[in-house]
């Protein structure tokens, strides 16, 4: 799985289709999405740079708001692995090496239907790397997802993260 997406409750099945269909027109007829059993949350397995597709949604939600109705969240997944701190310490460290040298980061967690502390791998994660912090304006952003026994895992820039709300709303202003 690379790519995982938020949608409204209840809305799963057509989110489904809405990705699907996108994943299509950007030339990839086989993706596999699949409807997790959390509410609103659905992953997604594509041939294509799940980070050039949320940019190709991000435009696509530029040019035509009304476009992308169900999809709320996107977000591309470098390595998908099981929910174990060692795993999830180790993972990240193979990916730190996507932060450049004079580069700052932040780690952002978030866990559904998952007992593992926060607090703790923040803590082993932060240890691994020896950049400096910035929670307000990062360089990258490690983003730890974990979904029950699964955790993506990804190294990204935050404009690699598409909120289509947030999105439609910069038009308006």
């Amino acid at each position: 799985m690379n790519l995982i997406i938020t949608c409204a409750r209840h809305l799963e099945p057509e989110t489904e289709d809405e990705l699907i269909n996108i994943l299509e027109e950007f030339g990839d007829s086989e993706s596999k999405v699949s409807i997790t059993n959390m509410s609103g949350i659905l992953t997604a397995e594509t041939k294509l740079d799940p980070v050039e597709v949320v940019s190709k949604i991000r435009d696509m939600v530029l040019d035509e708001p009304w476009s992308i109705r169900y999809c709320l969240r996107i977000i591309p997944i470098q390595k998908f692995i099981e929910s174990k701190i060692e795993e999830i310490e180790k993972t990240v460290e193979d990916l730190s090496g996507q932060i450049l040298e004079d580069e700052t980061y932040r780690i952002s967690i978030g866990k559904r239907n998952s007992e593992l502390s926060s607090k703790e791998i923040i803590s082993k994660v932060a240890n691994k790397i020896k950049n400096k912090v910035s929670l307000e304006f990062p360089d990258k952003v490690i983003l730890i997802e974990i979904l029950g026994n699964k955790t993506g895992i990804s190294i990204l820039k935050k404009s690699d993260i598409l909120s289509t709300e947030k999105t439609k709303r910069s038009i308006s202003e």
